[in-house]
């Protein structure tokens, strides 16, 4: 190991042990390296450019702050509360039917979002809420509200799979349908795991509501629930791309919550605004950080040593499937999303291509895994968000979250081991 890249190593491993912001860690880091690499002023200087001409003509990323857009606009105006409404009509009356009405909202919400934080501290309040007022333990509240939002960006559309298709090339339309079944998998399953706990602890069951009034709150939901109509249904269609379709919808969320809900005006789009240009330059220095340090990956070959390494274990598919997931489950307990995505995905994808893996069939997994590692301790910012929002102890809410991990990680191995029920969807539509 030549020095630069252990200076490199080294500096990367501090961003973590001293919790230096990622970006500023990772540019850190690149600045140690390319330093004491022996490589010309001017072979950086067209590496640059090369970063610079990617970064700038690359379409796909136009589609990231669209979504944040959109999902930040949902959340400002009654969107959120026309589908949990909507939601409670649809399966509230059973028993622990709050529980229920989180993960079906959740499901319904990731149809417009693509963000699990969006997911949980925009509905997720209302959840909590609502849950508490009926009886249900404060902890496991928080869990389910920070598991439910897992569905978010494996459900189409997501904002991690728009970076994994930049990253692999592979298809962002497939990655969306690819989700879906997955993404119903996991609500299933914890809506199974919600009867059995309320079954246990006597949580109420939820009003039944009379066919008029059902009436009713599903059609005040259906302007909410068209916009998963306009973002898919276009995208589907051929009508635009996954990037248009982010404009289309963001304007949709806008027309609906301005002049159907009247709960949109200029103070509320201004704040969205800024908060999205705040989310969007912080993904925009991860993503620029990522290119320098994804380049001094490839020229050190660390894709092909990583790969060596874990064919030295194993040359079974099916172990190295296990073995990459575990990797990655551990990596999510303490780095966030947009690190792995950006920073690690890269070194396995020479692997998951020599194995002759789908694409598409991967990056589901490994979204999926990503998810899972947001509501795990003790770093997965969905349980900070949930706790923070509610005012309830970290240790409670985790307490509650173990079991639900391990329904999601049973999910993510039967979608790893079954390919079908991520590729059903894309190959039966040609993709």
């Amino acid at each position: 190991m030549n020095l630069p890249l252990l200076v490199f190593l080294l500096s990367f491993a501090a961003i973590f042990l001293l919790r230096i912001p990622v970006a500023l860690g990772m540019m850190m880091s690149a600045v140690f390296y390319f330093a004491l690499a022996p490589s010309p002023a001017a072979d950086l200087g067209v590496t640059a450019a090369a970063f610079l001409e990617g970064l700038s003509s690359n379409f796909v990323l136009l589609a990231v702050p669209l979504f944040v857009f959109m999902a930040e606009v949902m959340n400002s105006g009654k969107v959120t509360d026309m589908i949990f409404d909507f939601s409670g009509a649809m399966v509230g009356r059973r028993r622990g039917g709050l529980g229920h009405v989180n993960v079906v909202a959740s499901i319904i919400f990731s149809g417009m979002t693509g963000s699990a934080l969006a997911d949980a501290s925009g509905l997720g309040m209302m959840e909590i809420k609502a849950m508490k007022e009926h009886g249900y333990d404060d902890g496991f509240s928080c869990a389910i509200t920070a598991a439910s939002a897992t569905i978010g960006p494996v459900f189409p559309p997501s904002i991690p799979m728009i970076f994994y298709s930049m990253l692999s090339g592979a298809s962002i339309g497939a990655l969306f349908m690819g989700g879906m079944v997955p993404g119903v998998l996991v609500g299933v399953a914890l809506m199974v795991y919600i009867a059995f706990v309320a079954r246990s602890r006597n949580y109420p069951r939820g009003e039944a509501l009379p066919w008029r009034q059902l009436l009713v709150l599903t059609g005040k939901a259906l302007p909410a629930l068209f916009s998963v109509v306009v973002l898919l249904g276009g995208i589907y269609s051929g009508f635009v791309t996954p990037t248009e379709a982010g404009a289309l919808a963001s304007l949709y969320a806008i027309l609906i919550s301005a002049f159907i809900y009247r709960a949109f005006g200029w103070k509320d789009l201004l704040k969205v605004l800024k908060s999205t240009v705040r989310t969007t330059g912080v993904l925009s220095l991860l993503v620029g950080t990522s290119f320098a340090v994804s380049y001094i990956v490839s020229i050190e070959r660390i894709p092909n040593m990583v790969a060596g390494i874990l064919l030295e274990i194993t040359q079974n598919r099916f172990m190295l499937l296990l073995v990459i997931n575990l990797m990655f489950l551990a990596l999510g307990m303490f780095i966030d999303t947009m690190t792995i995505t950006l920073v690690f995905i890269p070194i396995v994808l020479p692997l998951i291509n020599a194995l002759g893996i789908d694409l598409v069939h991967f990056g589901v997994v490994v979204t999926l895994n990503m998810m899972i590692g947001l509501s795990t301790p003790p770093f997965g910012m969905l349980l900070f968000v949930v706790s923070g929002i509610s005012d309830t102890p970290l240790k409670t809410v985790i307490r509650e979250m173990i079991p639900m991990l391990l329904v999601l990680i049973i999910v993510l191995f039967l979608i790893t081991y079954v390919p079908q029920f991520v590729l059903i969807l894309p190959r039966a539509f040609g993709m």
